[in-house]
């Protein structure tokens, strides 16, 4: 495996090869525990395999939690609860890194527990109002809503009586989600979904935004930047928000979803939305943080990202533009338990940086890590790099012994 050539990732003073203040955190235990998990990740074969195994337990109601919450969920979850997440919120503080909890539950089709997935997202809320280690909130749209529904209402199909008392269920939802984040000055990220519910999604954003948004942006919705109509859309959203006198919230992130969406533009037959390669995709990445850092007087805006080139971007924007490294409105994002070289080390530079921790019942996580899990193994290189960085710390502290 081989990674980067250092002038990509040394300037500006930061070194995303810093290994000590990357893994500052992590005992020698935990760094070790950290190696084997990114090791049996790095074989795509395994994580297809283990991936359909841990769905086919999940269905057939096989005891599996025990082992998952003994490997993955450990490496890149929180707990179980928002309580169980506190010793990582409170590490990650430390190092000036804020957390944002993430209640990792999704895919129901039950009214009942769309409502109690709102409860919760009002509890995180409650919960980071009075711990200043936790700066965001966020939901993802199907932890409250339908997917079926968000499809055909993303599709403009005709709704049945009952699918519209439904989807006004899911607007209230939404709404009160809000209405509690603007009282408790708690901003909130809308996450992006797949393209064929994202049209619902980006419609309920834009309301939520126009009217929530006035002073600050309370309501930030998420674009994913591997998809062909997503700088248009961002064009849109910054006019928009100038027309309608609002600040405008947005984080954007290259996509979790590249599989799926191919898969079913290929079986529906139709063009598929996503960039024909990845640095198309990277280019309209680090386009949007170039128009998001020019409209900063307009705008507030996160960097999810684990692409130390990216960061770079950003960084260089920002002192093109005189805009300082804590300003209020620009943060960086990485997943708990993966890039610490990215997250630690900006943080240590005086840059905003949140980890994005989930947390809740380790059964109903088990769709969010598997999501992960292949996520992370397609990406060519990412594992080694991680790997690469661990091993480079251990020998650095044998050494040092």
């Amino acid at each position: 495996m081989s990674y980067p050539e250092p002038d990509l990732i040394k300037s500006n003073g930061i070194s995303f090869l810093d290994t000590k203040t990357a893994f500052a955190w992590k005992s020698d235990r935990e760094l070790r525990f950290s190696y084997l998990i990114f090791r049996m990740m790095q074989s795509r074969l395994f994580v297809l395999i283990s991936s359909f195994f841990s769905l086919l337990a999940l269905k057939l109601s096989i005891p599996v939690a025990p082992l998952i919450k003994a490997t993955v969920f450990k490496q890149f979850c929180g707990g179980e609860t928002m309580d169980e997440s506190r010793t990582t919120i409170n590490k990650l503080g430390k190092s000036g890194i804020g957390a944002i909890l993430d209640f990792a539950v999704e895919g129901s089709t039950k009214e009942f527990v769309f409502d109690e997935t709102q409860k919760e997202i009002l509890r995180v809320i409650a919960f980071a109002k009075e711990n200043p280690h936790v700066p965001f909130a966020c939901l993802k749209p199907s932890g409250i809503a339908n997917v079926n529904l968000l499809e055909k209402v993303s599709g403009g199909g005709v709704l049945t009586s009952l699918e519209i008392v439904e989807f006004e269920n899911v607007e209230r939802r939404l709404d009160e989600i809000c209405t509690v984040a603007l009282n408790c000055r708690m901003p909130i990220y809308i996450d992006a979904e797949e393209s064929w519910i994202q049209p619902a999604i980006d419609k309920l954003a834009e309301k939520m935004m126009r009217k929530y948004n006035k002073e600050r942006a309370i309501v930030s919705t998420t674009l994913q930047m591997y998809r062909t109509d997503r700088l248009a859309y961002l064009e849109k959203l910054i006019n928009d928000s100038k027309e309608n006198n609002y600040v405008l919230g947005v984080k954007i992130v290259r996509g979790a979803y590249i599989e799926k969406e191919g898969k079913r533009a290929l079986e529906f037959g139709y063009p598929t939305p996503i960039n024909e390669s990845k640095p198309k995709t990277d280019e309209y990445y680090n386009t949007a943080m170039k128009i998001l850092a020019s409209n900063i007087n307009h705008v507030e805006f996160c960097a999810g990202t684990h692409n130390e080139e990216s960061c770079h971007v950003l960084i260089n924007e920002m002192k093109q533009k005189g805009i300082p490294n804590n300003h209020p409105g620009i943060w960086f994002s990485q997943l708990n338990g993966m890039s610490d070289h990215i997250s630690f080390n900006l943080a240590a530079a005086g840059y905003n940086v949140t980890k994005y921790l989930p947390y809740g019942p380790v059964k109903s996580t088990i769709p969010y890590l598997v999501r992960r899990a292949q996520e992370n193994s397609a990406i060519a290189g990412q594992m080694g790099k991680e790997l690469i960085l661990i091993s480079k710390e251990i020998k650095r502290r044998k050494n040092k012994s």
